[in-house]
């Protein structure tokens, strides 16, 4: 049986950077520089298996603590994968005692996949979901998502990068039409200075456009055409709080 329970916030000091700590323009071609800079947003892959996508109530809790712990939602999507997709992407595990029940399970049943943007996405995405190996989740992070959701040590509800170089390959083997690093010259510079709409019918988090940013004495209205938006007040965006 599934166990529903109030999820942990990860502390104020574990999130993004304030905004206005960076001020930096990024120019065409300068993406090594960037990606070695700390002051730009760090991206991961994160994958809800199919065991909480079969729940509802399980697929938005996951998908609640995310927003809830300020990560910026990049892309998302939901897909069946096939066998051969996932003993391609789980190779480095093959002829392990457990490979060919990783791979018949993640493609039982559609997988949602997102690209997170945050200071520190990759090991902030860890840390909620907590450790693999189930049994140890319900005693080390019992308010961790495995903790609290997962179910064995396959079944453990998410999936998340353990490295930039992993994060990388991961986000083009699900988004192959996502160039990483046109987001870092084009969007990043916008997200990370906020502020931001969050688009629930899009499932994503978008930049404001340049006009309301000169306006920030005014409440955001939602344009016609897109009320499925949530309006953000600009005297009180998103913002993250400074380490």
């Amino acid at each position: 049986m599934f166990r529903l329970k109030v999820m942990r916030t990860l502390p104020d000091s574990a999130l993004l950077v304030s905004p206005d700590t960076f001020s930096v323009f990024v120019n065409r071609g300068e993406m090594t520089s960037i990606l070695r800079s700390p002051q730009a947003l760090q991206l991961t892959l994160a994958l809800i298996k199919p065991d909480a996508v079969a729940h509802p109530l399980i697929l938005e809790a996951v998908h609640q603590q995310i927003l809830s712990n300020k990560f910026l939602i990049v892309r998302t999507r939901e897909l069946q994968w096939r066998k051969e997709d996932c003993r391609r992407f789980y190779r480095e595990h093959e002829g392990r005692f457990f490979y060919q029940r990783l791979v018949e399970f993640m493609a039982s049943g559609p997988i949602r996949a997102y690209i997170l943007a945050h200071k520190d996405a990759i090991q902030l995405w860890r840390t909620l979901m907590g450790p693999t190996r189930v049994f140890r989740a319900r005693h080390m992070a019992p308010d961790s998502i495995r903790g609290s959701l997962g179910l064995t040590d396959t079944r453990n509800t998410t999936h998340g990068s353990d490295s930039v170089a992993s994060a990388s390959r991961e986000i083009a083997a699900f988004f192959p039409d996502f160039s990483e690093q046109r987001w870092y010259e084009e969007e990043e510079p916008q997200l990370r200075c906020g502020p931001v709409w969050y688009s629930p019918e899009e499932g994503i988090h978008c930049a404001l456009e340049q006009e309301a940013r000169d306006q920030p004495s005014k409440v955001l209205s939602v344009p016609e055409g897109n009320r499925g938006l949530k309006a953000l007040s600009l005297l009180d965006p998103i913002t993250f709080p400074k380490t």
